[in-house]
């Protein structure tokens, strides 16, 4: 979109007098069709409500969150389209908050003062290169995963100053589809051409794809070591020493991390989460205070970084200060759904700090109730309530709680860790019974999905594995069986755009959980098959 006339701009700017001359100077540039926004959480409604071409975000914006965590919310919520320019403003100088900014890669940031001239020039830079991806993206935002790599290759063909870019993207695309080997030669390739950081922290992310942990600490701590500002190397290391079990490493990476930029809401709440892991209680109070204090004003605030900021001060025997965190929790998270249970989960930990066994048995009940709707605990807190329960003497609440856990487990790993808390207790024995019964329960739920569908009732296989699929979102499993229930129901009844949209998202879904699983591609390419059966790929050359 070359006519800035045509351009569609928001501005987030708190201050009157500032955004007045953001104004002008976008109407200088010829931008007239300008929203305003004040603070992040309107900006992220805004956004949620419209599609905007350029984001012009202020970075100091006041009170409640500021410009980098508007940005950290938008790229993580996947708020706006691939499209979207997103230009930072700041007359920030100091370095940690230029670099937090700068790692959640906004299309450009301007340093003030600036004239109208200068963003000019920065706009259309971006939207230059907006054009040469733009049909990229609308693939990509279509489903089009294998079209979207095809056209990468044309891309670098047609507009070959933006070549490695191309092929970053097209290795980051075989990644979605699973196909770490193929993003893996692309890697390599792009580190000979000495696009070198990133290409290398992308070979790194597909070792770790294939198991292949100790090659990817490898180039993660060389990384770190011969540029120790590049943060998603950070995070990746944190994230490799976990998986290989090193978790007091995995803290020390974060630690150094967050030293160089203290800002990143969720790498903040990871370390916490590892000082907690760890006994690091000091460390685990500090950092969990910052992260409640962050999030406080996001439109994606979590209940559950409460709890576990009650849970270090309990841990250091600081009972009052725990209340008042519980206090905060009732009174900032009103409305959430999963409050009710994080306040009884919270409450909990200080009886069983103090002894007070009937108020603690009141919590834990209260908590176990809660938890029978459809909340959305994450998998580590319901263990923790579990193992609560176990200890007080309440075997059917924490059997209840683990069971939900393994239905929904992402990987053999956290059904490991679901058994564990009743072999700590010694009751080893039911922990794989409930093992062995949610397996069986999944594969129940499977064969009359399938049954459903053999019978000819395929919309009911697709109600029965979508609900299965809600309750169970992080089991890959159940995810991409709802996927091919809601394919074959098209293959057989015909595309219409509710179970498209549907299917898409559950593959999305799947592969985010389990990009290696041997079924993705296939599926993928079962989805692929019926959008160009039913002529859904003609999307494609309206872009054209």
């Amino acid at each position: 979109m070359s006519n800035l006339g045509e351009i569609r701009a928001l501005l987030v700017e708190p201050h009157s007098g500032m955004r007045v001359s953001l104004h002008n100077m976008l109407n200088l540039c010829g931008i007239t069709k300008i929203e305003h926004a004040l603070t992040a959480g309107t900006a992220v409604r805004t956004i949620q409500n419209k599609i905007f071409d350029l984001v012009l975000c202020e970075y100091d914006l006041g009170v409640g969150q500021d410009g980098q965590q508007l940005l950290e919310d938008v790229r993580h919520h996947k708020l706006t389209p691939l499209s979207t320019i997103f230009i930072m403003v700041t007359a920030e100088r100091a370095y940690a908050k230029v670099v937090s900014a700068a790692e959640l890669a906004p299309s450009d940031y301007l340093l003030k003062p600036f004239t109208a001239d200068m963003l000019l020039e920065r706009v259309l830079k971006a939207i230059e290169k907006r054009k040469a991806f733009i049909e990229v993206y609308n693939l990509m935002e279509q489903g089009f995963v294998r079209e979207s790599i095809d056209a990468c290759l044309e891309g670098e063909k047609n507009y070959p100053k933006y070549a490695v870019d191309f092929m970053r993207l097209r290795a980051e695309l075989h990644v979605t589809l699973g196909e770490a080997s193929e993003a893996e030669q692309l890697y390599v390739q792009l580190f000979e051409m000495k696009a070198v950081a990133w290409a290398r922290l992308g070979l790194a992310k597909t070792l770790f794809m294939q198991g292949r942990y100790q090659e990817a600490e490898s180039i993660l701590t060389n990384l770190v070591a011969e540029n120790n500002k590049y943060m998603d190397a950070y995070d990746w290391l944190s994230k490799t020493h976990e998986a290989i079990g090193e978790l007091p490493q995995a803290k020390s990476v974060l630690d150094t991390a967050v030293t160089i930029s203290p800002h990143a809401v969720r790498r903040l709440r990871k370390l916490g989460s590892l000082a907690l892991e760890t006994g690091d209680i000091e460390t685990a109070e500090s950092v969990l205070k910052k992260v409640v204090s962050k999030a406080k004003y996001s439109e994606f605030r979590d209940p559950e970084d409460h709890v576990n900021l009650v849970n270090a001060l309990v841990k250091k025997g600081d009972h009052n200060q725990a209340k008042s965190v519980i206090r905060d929790l009732e009174k900032s998270m009103t409305g959430v759904k999963k409050t009710e249970a994080c306040r009884a989960i919270s409450a909990a930990m200080i009886h069983a700090s103090t002894g007070d066994t009937a108020k603690l048995t009141e919590e834990l009940e209260a908590a176990v109730l809660a938890n029978r709707e459809d909340i959305g605990l994450s998998n580590n807190l319901k263990l923790g309530l579990a193992k609560s329960c176990l200890e007080n003497n309440k075997e059917d609440a924490a059997s209840e709680v683990i069971m939900e856990v393994m239905r929904n487990a992402p990987n053999q790993n956290m059904v490991s860790k679901a058994m564990g808390i009743f072999e700590v207790a010694g009751k080893g024995h039911l922990g794989k019974e409930l093992a062995q019964r949610s397996q069986k329960e999944v594969k129940d739920l499977v064969a009359l999905g399938v049954q459903k569908a053999k019978e000819g009732d395929f919309r009911g296989s697709v109600d029965l594995m979508s609900s299965a699929a809600k309750k169970s979102p992080d089991n890959p499993q159940v995810v991409l069986n709802a996927a091919l229930a809601a394919l074959k129901c098209i293959e057989n009844l015909g595309w219409d755009p509710a179970t498209g949209s549907l299917a898409k998202q559950l593959i999305e879904s799947a592969a985010r959980l389990d990009p290696m699983n041997n079924r993705l591609k296939a599926i993928r390419g079962l989805h692929e098959d019926l959008q160009k059966r039913f002529g859904i790929d003609a999307v494609r050359a309206k872009m054209s």
